[in-house]
């Protein structure tokens, strides 16, 4: 073995050596409250490749879509193969300038919250996805304190994912795991539409 190979396997014994220690600190986990939000994108398909991961561990899924109406995406056709394990509920009727009423929108938010909490309080599921209830909070569609003091009240294994840009500091305050995801470069601002496989 060479001095450099020598050196390096003394290094990654002392990091392995100090990561063993960092882990024996740690104690196992609890249900988890994740909130992915920022101008960049992605924060929903995160949260659908967490679902993908927690159905790979033959846990059961339920996704509440907050804001997105009937329109086709293919993460949708793709949960559609697993109907025993994934509850998907399409909530919201489009994004506010198509529906451009101010009390549909309401009550269609109030209506996936009722959703949501049955779903929290689902001991069959292990991830909640509540997609774009960060939109609806932004537009004040419901009371952020109602939707904090429930998310709290989950049971104590209950792992939730809240996207959309914009979070509230209340919500943000009582989260387990914050992801900003920072827009560097976008392909709509050089003109290109929204593509299917790609952005839905």
């Amino acid at each position: 073995m060479s001095d450099e190979s020598a050196k390096h396997a003394e290094a990654m014994k002392a990091l392995k050596a100090e990561r063993a220690a960092l882990m024996a600190e740690k104690r196992q986990g609890h249900g988890l409250l994740m909130v992915h939000t920022g101008d960049g994108k992605g924060k929903s398909t995160a949260a659908f490749g967490m679902a993908a991961r927690a159905l790979g561990w033959g846990y059961k899924v339920g996704v509440v879509q907050y804001i997105k109406g009937g329109w086709a995406t293919g993460e949708k056709q793709f949960f559609d193969r697993f109907p025993d394990e994934l509850t998907w509920r399409v909530m919201g009727e489009g994004f506010t300038w198509d529906t451009q009423d101010l009390e549909r929108d309401i009550a269609a938010a109030k209506g996936a919250w009722a959703v949501s909490l049955e779903m929290l309080a689902d001991p069959e599921l292990h991830l909640v996805v509540l997609d774009e209830l960060n939109i609806a909070l932004r537009y004040d569609y419901l009371p952020i304190e109602e939707v904090v003091a429930g998310l709290k009240a989950r049971p104590a294994d209950k792992h939730v994912v809240v996207t959309g840009r914009n979070a509230k500091p209340e919500l943000l305050e009582a989260a387990d795991l914050v992801t900003e995801f920072a827009q560097v470069r976008h392909p709509f601002d050089q003109g290109f539409k929204a593509q299917r496989g790609i952005d839905f």
